[in-house]
């Protein structure tokens, strides 16, 4: 798939330093609107029902299609939020396109 079809950006997210991810989640929002991203979830995992899942939460962003959520991760705004990102959680985050 690609072209207009919407995407999601997920993230995985175990945090190291509850400090540190509540300056980047204050942060963060601001650098989904240039590209239309809407925050549709920041939660805690409630179980695992089958295999096995390393992190405590999750996030997800809705994006109006890939090329938008790209733009948003290699935006200057939010690259500059990496090394706090990094500093305060592990996070595995992904893209995906429906």
């Amino acid at each position: 798939m690609s072209g207009n079809a919407p995407a999601w950006v997920i993230g995985h997210v175990s945090v190291k330093d509850a400090a540190k991810w509540e300056r980047y989640r204050q942060s963060v929002g601001a650098t989904f609107a240039a590209f239309d991203g809407k925050l549709l979830l920041r939660g805690r995992l409630a179980d695992v029902l089958d295999g096995a899942h390393r992190h405590a939460d999750a996030v997800v962003v809705a994006f109006p299609d890939l090329a938008s959520a790209r733009g948003w991760h290699a935006s200057p705004a939010y690259q500059a939020l990496i090394p706090l990102r990094r500093a305060a959680a592990d996070i595995d985050l992904v893209i995906v396109e429906g």
